[in-house]
């Protein structure tokens, strides 16, 4: 049970059994069991994620509520009919981890989500105590057969459909960021064998863009690379496919969808602070003097651009769910974090790769130019991106970095998600991962030299603490 979702190795740590006793739990904690409603279940392409689907239904089932099954989902497929349809939902996914991962997102109806101080840890409590009745699990595994529809229920179990959700969604995204016709867009996208190669097909029907896809197929062994576009080295394909097709512009999705990076025409990263400020921007141009939500690892610059284009910037911890509630709490209009993900109030306040992709394709057909020069005024500092150490105690690095820097009276350190060191030409964060075991760093500077000397000096004394813990 990780901050934001259920994350694990997959069937060793997260299987069937346990997926029920969740679905259980979930029904209980979204007031739906005993017959009062139904949960809507999408799942990504992973070999385990068809089980693990089956038992959580089976255990939502079980209370007497509904499912509604959509099959095959991107993320934000999913957020959309829990939004439509006002109801619970939940996504069989690990997201962006490799291929022995998988997991667990949850929302209740309205797309709202559910996080560790939203519900999470009380559904984590209660499936603990389904499974520590050893008669309660054996039953389940009694009950358990492959074609999971037909199984054994009692006359209080609830009932199971399937309903299509895809051409809604995409309709809907149509209609939020329209495309004028004869823009005449050369897109390459990389789905990373995940859930965009079933999304982005339907997203683009229609519209005025020549598609090439690069791992359309499904296949949740991930061949080709990592869906981690995060990593900007399994964007390498992405890149050599744009020069090679002398495309616009290259779009790149992590596993589940719910993410989006950009590459230009000239095969360079555009990084998601520079995405996140340029749709701050068109949302402003819209809704003059809205809020703007961005995370405490977002460059400097989107703030400064909120403030010049008149909006309200907020900062924000990471993770999906603190950003929907602060949307929800402060009426922020769109929300952007460094990892990627970008938070749309229109879409539920829900997270939206492929939403954010067409923000950016709208913006680049209304320019009429190229996409590094739409996105040149956006990047005005150099970043490190995110580093990733492999440390035995988070706490005691993070402690022992803040105290050399403490002593520095040019400074300053926030703790709102993790260490934030500040100082007027360079800053830095140091967070542990919610999600895997690792301390994650991002460095940005005035320019290289600045930003090269921070990260530099930063490694060094993680290397050098872990080492002595």
């Amino acid at each position: 049970m990780k901050a934001y979702d259920v994350r694990g190795r997959s069937p060793e740590e997260l299987d069937a059994t346990l997926a029920r006793a969740l679905g259980v739990a979930f029904a209980e904690e979204t007031g739906i069991s005993g017959g009062d409603g139904s949960v809507v279940i999408g799942r990504d392409m992973r070999a385990t994620s068809p089980d693990i689907a089956n038992g959580f239904a089976q255990g939502v089932l079980s209370t007497g509520a509904d499912v509604v099954d959509i099959g095959l989902a991107s993320t934000d497929l999913l957020y959309f009919a829990a939004g439509e349809w006002n109801m619970p939902g939940v996504m069989v996914t690990a997201s962006h981890n490799p291929a022995g991962y998988n997991g667990l997102k949850m929302c209740r109806a309205g797309a709202r989500p559910i996080g560790s101080d939203t519900g999470l840890n009380l559904i984590a409590a209660r499936a603990s105590e389904l499974l520590s009745v050893d008669d309660w699990v054996d039953d389940w595994v009694d009950d358990w057969v492959d074609d999971w529809p037909d199984a054994k229920r009692d006359a209080n179990s609830g009932h199971r459909t399937e309903r299509k959700a895809l051409e809604a969604y995409a309709r809907r995204l149509r209609e939020l960021v329209p495309i004028a016709q004869g823009s005449n867009l050369s897109v390459v996208a990389d789905a990373g064998n995940g859930m965009a190669g079933h999304t982005v097909p339907a997203v683009f029907s229609g519209l005025d863009i020549k598609l090439i896809p690069l791992y359309f197929e499904l296949d949740g062994t991930f061949p080709n690379h990592e869906a981690n576009p995060l990593d900007t080295s399994t964007l390498s394909d992405l890149q050599a496919a744009v020069l090679e097709h002398g495309a616009d512009i290259g779009l790149a999705f992590d596993g589940d969808a719910d993410r989006c990076f950009v590459v230009d025409e000239l095969g360079n990263v555009i990084t998601p602070s520079a995405i996140t400020a340029l749709i701050a921007v068109r949302y402003l141009a819209k809704r003059p003097g809205s809020t703007i939500l961005h995370n405490a690892i977002c460059s400097r610059a989107v703030r400064e651009i909120i403030l010049e284009n008149g909006g309200v910037p907020i900062r924000t911890p990471v993770g999906h769910s603190l950003i929907k509630a602060e949307m929800a709490r402060t009426g922020a209009v769109f929300g952007g974090e460094h990892s990627g993900h970008f938070y749309f109030s229109e879409f539920f306040l829900a997270d939206s790769g492929m939403l954010a992709a067409l923000h950016v394709l709208a913006a680049l057909a209304e320019s009429g130019g190229t996409v590094s020069a739409l996105m040149e005024p956006f990047e005005r500092y150099v970043a490190s991106g995110e580093i990733n150490s492999t440390v035995r105690d988070a706490g005691a690095v993070t402690a022992a970095v803040e105290a050399v820097f403490a002593e520095d009276p040019s400074v300053s350190l926030d703790h709102l998600d993790g260490l934030t060191v500040t100082s007027n030409d360079w800053w830095f964060n140091l967070r542990a991962s919610n999600t895997e075991p690792l301390l994650r760093l991002n460095v940005e500077g005035a320019d290289e030299a600045t930003m090269s000397a921070i990260r530099d000096n930063v490694l060094k004394l993680i290397t050098q603490e872990n080492h002595e813990s």
